[in-house]
């Protein structure tokens, strides 16, 4: 759980003090949350730390995002990403060597390329000698590779960082039982026919069950959606209230998608396919329609359902990120500021998807903010019910006091 502090050029216009612009994000969708013009600062801060280098985001760039199944099924994640490396590099014209290193994030490994950065850039047309880790930290692995690669430009390790995330639902690993995993590694070391024989003599048709990966805690076995279903009815969150945020980020999502303000996507033109140049998951539908589908994870009861959920996604993004002085004296204009922050860690049974309430207050005082400093929050939307807990959480006074340790909200 993470909350990353930017400070943005783009002056960001008001209407209202719940006005939500939708975007999209690898396994998720995410809203950003504007103030009033009421409470907005009368003078800005520039968060500028003494004897430490600004560092900035150049650009960025990602993949379609698609539902997984779909156009990108045949592909291996290092693919997607190797197409978001190319998108940046053309949309900056970045020099491959300029770049000191290149890090990536992601949730479910393909174990043929564990380490997925080093792979996507060697396919990208980088340099063997440019260096490159892949993180993962759940769904905020992209932000994880991202404040490393901060951290290095911070200490003045590096100047020029590439950071993205990659995932591709549609192949996730699926593995034989452990103990057929067990009984064929032993046959491999079994020097006899008769060892061979006696292993096999042991095999059952059980052994042939095979382990699903789910997105699930280890430590509790629950999925996500089944947290996200226990939050909701914790902050009373109805089942209602969750599908009209859902009908609204879809339908600002496809606003903005008509309008042509997605400008973060590239093209990418599947091998043996046609070239994809949108996502294919903003499906604004009608509360009606929505009101029909059935829980998703706690049935019969639960509010959680498909229609008000973020899809499983397959796709990639990158972006470019470096020290100012580097940046400027290569004729860039940076796009914003990342100026700090703050990882937290819940518990995973009842407050998994509570990270933005911990997170938000701690990166704020770190930088010596209040909330009516900032223009626009970005949180993570896994589902909507998790989204509206959050605001009530965060909304809340008894909250504050008996979770928090917080006098106040």
């Amino acid at each position: 759980m993470t909350t990353i502090l930017t400070y943005s050029f783009k002056n960001l216009p008001s209407t209202s003090k719940w006005a939500l612009r939708f975007s999209l994000r690898p396994l998720s969708c995410s809203s950003q949350l504007r103030a009033a013009p009421a409470v907005q600062t009368k003078s800005k801060k520039t968060l500028a730390k003494p004897n430490i280098r600004n560092i900035v985001v150049v650009d960025g760039v990602r993949t379609p995002f698609l539902l997984s199944g779909t156009s990108y099924k045949d592909l291996m994640p290092h693919d997607l990403a190797r197409a978001a490396l190319t998108g940046l590099l053309h949309r900056t014209n970045v020099p491959k060597e300029v770049v000191d290193y290149i890090i990536f994030g992601t949730v479910i490994q393909e174990v043929k390329t564990s380490n997925v950065a080093r792979e996507a850039a060697l396919g990208a047309g980088f340099s063997d000698k440019t260096p490159a880790h892949t993180v993962t930290m759940a769904c905020i692995s992209a932000n994880q590779a991202m404040t490393t690669g901060v951290g290095l430009l911070t200490s003045g390790q590096c100047d020029v960082i590439v950071a993205g995330g990659v995932e591709l639902m549609s192949d996730v690993p699926i593995r034989h039982s452990r103990k057929m995993r067990k009984m064929m590694l032993d046959l491999n070391k079994a020097k006899t026919l008769g060892q061979r024989l006696s292993l096999l003599s042991k095999f059952r048709l059980n052994f042939l069950s095979p382990e699903l990966p789910a997105v699930a805690e280890f430590s509790t076995s629950e999925t996500m959606g089944h947290s996200a279903d226990r939050l909701a009815a914790a902050f009373a969150v109805s089942r209602l209230e969750q599908d009209e945020y859902a009908l609204r980020s879809h339908s600002l999502a496809k606003k903005a998608q008509d309008e042509g303000l997605l400008s973060d996507v590239v093209p990418f033109s599947v091998p043996g396919k046609d070239t994809i140049t949108k996502d294919n998951g903003i499906r604004p539908s009608s509360l009606e329609q929505m009101a029909k589908l059935k829980p998703a994870f706690i049935k019969p009861y639960g509010t959680v359902t498909a229609a008000n959920s973020s899809f499983l996604t397959d796709g990639a993004s990158a972006m470019l990120i470096m020290a100012e002085e580097k940046a400027l004296a290569m004729g860039y204009k940076p796009k914003a500021y990342l100026r700090d922050f703050m990882y937290v860690s819940q518990d995973p049974k009842d407050q998994l998807l509570l990270g933005p309430t911990y997170a938000t207050p701690k990166v704020l005082e770190k930088a010596g903010l209040t909330m009516n400093d900032i223009d626009a929050f970005e949180f993570h939307e896994a589902f909507s019910g998790q989204i509206l807990a959050n605001f009530k959480a965060m909304d809340s006074d008894w909250f504050a006091q008996n979770h928090m340790g917080r006098k106040t909200k």
